[in-house]
């Protein structure tokens, strides 16, 4: 199996460029993560960040159906951290442009990961914000599932390929009509199984009360998909025009 082959550690000079990402038979190279300047040192974070670009390589690796996979990661590291035998200079690469920042939360987001996209679907993202209490609290588990397997592939899916989430907050339910009979669905693209908890029926809309949200049940093998339910932990793929209703898969280099 191809895996993550390498990390570099450097430290941080101010030099501005675009992305220096490259796909190079599979495996993509000059991924740069860079820690936020102004956060205190802790070497937690760089040894969290390792484990969870090797444990995501592999689950690239397998959900793409073998094409894609990490092979080299170059991490910045603040100026202030102390030195170590193993840090070398940066060259052309810098916090400004980097694919992947490791910085304190905006409030809209606290310590959720997320991507900033600007494009539309199939255009590249600017970058992955991930928080130190997200890659240092391992009780997040619980909620966003494993750093590598389930929230880096799907945050990178956003970065590289402008793929959009497969769910609707503002419109988490709708009326579904199928073979001649009406019901209620949690607006998704795969078929997951859902419960309702205490929720009331509105006869007027013939949908559910506002505030009212599908639960997904956890004891399910549904794989699909990545960009939806990625903390189950059934989930190992993307959606596809097999895995999805009318959803064909976004993904390419």
């Amino acid at each position: 199996m191809r895996v993550f082959k390498s990390l570099v550690l450097l430290f941080l000079l101010l030099v501005v460029r675009g992305s220096m990402v490259q796909l190079k038979n599979g495996g993509y190279e000059d991924i740069v993560i860079a820690i936020n300047p102004g956060l205190p040192e802790d070497h937690n974070i760089i040894k969290n960040i390792q484990d969870m670009v090797k444990e995501a390589s592999s689950y690239l690796f397998n959900a793409t159906k073998k094409r894609f996979f990490f092979k080299a990661v170059k991490i910045i590291i603040p100026l202030h951290w102390l030195p170590k035998p193993e840090y070398l200079s940066v060259k052309t690469e810098s916090y400004d442009k980097a694919d992947v920042i490791v910085a304190n939360p905006f409030l809209k987001y606290g310590d959720d990961p997320y991507t900033l996209q600007y494009g539309g679907c199939g255009e590249k993202g600017r970058y992955i914000h991930f928080t130190p209490d997200f890659l240092l609290n391992d009780n997040l588990y619980n909620i966003y599932g494993s750093r590598g397997t389930k929230v880096f592939v799907h945050e990178w899916a956003h970065l590289r390929w402008g793929v959009f989430d497969e769910y609707n907050n503002d419109a988490p339910f709708y009326m579904s009509v199928n073979a001649g009979t009406a019901s209620v669905e949690a607006t998704r693209y795969q078929c997951f199984i859902f419960c309702l908890q205490d929720c009331k029926y509105d006869a007027q809309t013939k949908l559910y009360e506002v505030g009212c949200k599908f639960v997904p049940d956890k004891t399910q093998n549904y794989p699909a998909s990545i960009m939806y339910m990625q903390s189950l932990p059934s989930v190992n793929k993307f959606c596809s025009a097999r895995t999805s209703k009318g959803a064909a898969s976004c993904l390419s280099s």
